[in-house]
């Protein structure tokens, strides 16, 4: 499917406000930043993790750790005929039992990837909690699963899409609403 750029949702100004917004609203959820752990679900997850990670010390002075999470072998569309899926490395150096966990994505939209990503998780242990931050809601889901903290709020169409584009991966901050080529 082709898409054309519709409209630029966000900027790095606004993505920066964003990331500072939410790592506000982990800290007052999350009292104790001793159980708090982040954890990015690749690929764009764990830069957005580690933002949060670094506003969160700018805040409080704490560090959090965070940790990688790769879903390529959790996924239910796996096996609908497509390419090899290519696998990534998961880091999480630290245990995450009984721990805070704040699983990070950049869009969340059907629910099916953070879904794979619980899944994931819960081969390296039991968290106490487990809370969903995306940059960007945009509605459509077909799973019960809602973030906890979101940057922006953005219900779309069914024919467009929103990108994400990092400086540590794309070369710029921003998020754009993508339309379906007709």
């Amino acid at each position: 499917m082709d898409f054309t750029e519709k409209a630029k949702i966000m900027d790095h100004e606004a993505i920066g406000r964003s990331i500072t917004r939410m790592a506000h609203e982990i800290l007052e959820k999350n009292k104790n930043t001793k159980t708090l752990c982040l954890i990015g679900i690749r690929n764009r997850g764990v830069f957005i993790a580690r933002r949060l990670a670094d506003s969160i010390e700018n805040i409080n002075g704490q560090k959090v750790p965070v940790g990688v999470l790769d879903i390529t072998m959790y996924r239910d569309d796996i096996s609908n005929g497509s390419a090899q899926p290519v696998m990534h490395k998961t880091q999480i150096d630290f245990n995450i039992s009984k721990k805070n966990i704040v699983l990070v994505d950049d869009v969340l939209y059907t629910g099916r990837t953070i879904r794979a990503a619980l899944d994931a998780l819960i081969d390296f242990g039991r968290p106490k909690s487990t809370q969903l931050a995306v940059l960007v809601d945009r509605g459509h889901r077909e799973l019960p699963i809602r973030a906890d903290f979101a940057g922006k709020n953005m219900p779309t169409a069914e024919n467009e899409s929103v990108e994400v584009r990092l400086k540590e991966t794309d070369k710029i901050d921003e998020v754009v609403l993508m339309e379906q080529k007709k």
